[in-house]
């Protein structure tokens, strides 16, 4: 049974998603506040983590940050303001997807089973090369490490995911809808395309002085290091 971690301060919610995360059996256990939860969490195990961006003590985003620097735990982040930026920040910060509250039970138990697919993988990608290897470039896909010349980076899981996924498919053109499609398990809206645009740049910043993620103006990003 997977195990589920809620961590927002709404007494209300935990009781009705535990409810309905029980026909599939997840577990849902919940805590209201930050500091309750990161002792839940090293206390564990979980497979998975859902933060509500408004919390007392500390916001979702600076937990999600918390959470980081201990576990690699998918984590979806739960907003309710509504603001891109919200959802970029907590992306950038290492969260695997963002739901808009409010929202439908069976929509976050479905991303939920999304990035526990992603985190988990599948019987085809295990059987894929373990391994991408470019001039000045290394992925290390089981140990989900990225060395440049060497030195290792350091990238929130969204960042690796998106690395990866451009690298397997040298020379393909991802539009930025196919690629929040690819890394979210869903079909992507204009409004979110934007964030496409923020985490390759970043991405960018941190291979530097590698240059090997193109764009392709209007049409999207591809991969162009050399093997």
């Amino acid at each position: 049974m997977r195990r589920i971690l809620l961590i927002d301060d709404d007494e209300r919610l935990a009781a009705p998603l535990a409810a309905y995360f029980a026909r599939v059996e997840f577990e849902l256990d919940a805590a209201t506040r930050p500091s309750e939860g990161l002792a839940k969490l090293r206390s564990g195990p979980y497979d998975a983590a859902i933060l509500d961006v408004m919390l007392p003590e500390m916001d979702g985003f600076e937990l999600c940050r918390t959470i980081r620097r201990e576990s690699d735990i998918p984590i979806v982040m739960l907003t309710a303001r509504g603001d891109v930026m919200d959802r970029v920040v907590g992306l950038e910060l290492g969260a695997d997807d963002y739901l808009p509250k409010p929202f439908e039970p069976r929509e976050l138990l479905a991303r939920l089973q999304t990035v526990l697919r992603r985190a988990r993988g599948t019987p085809a990608a295990a059987a894929e090369m373990r391994r991408l290897l470019f001039d000045g470039l290394a992925i290390d896909l089981d140990r989900r490490e990225v060395r440049r010349h060497g030195a290792q980076l350091e990238l929130t899981g969204t960042e690796f995911e998106l690395l990866v996924l451009l690298a397997r498919s040298p020379n393909k053109v991802f539009s930025r809808d196919q690629i929040l499609e690819r890394l979210r398990g869903q079909a992507a809206e204009d409004l979110y395309t934007r964030a496409v645009d923020i985490l390759v740049s970043r991405l960018r910043k941190k291979l530097e002085p590698l240059d090997c993620i193109k764009t392709l103006r209007n049409v999207g990003y591809t991969f162009s290091g050399g093997r």
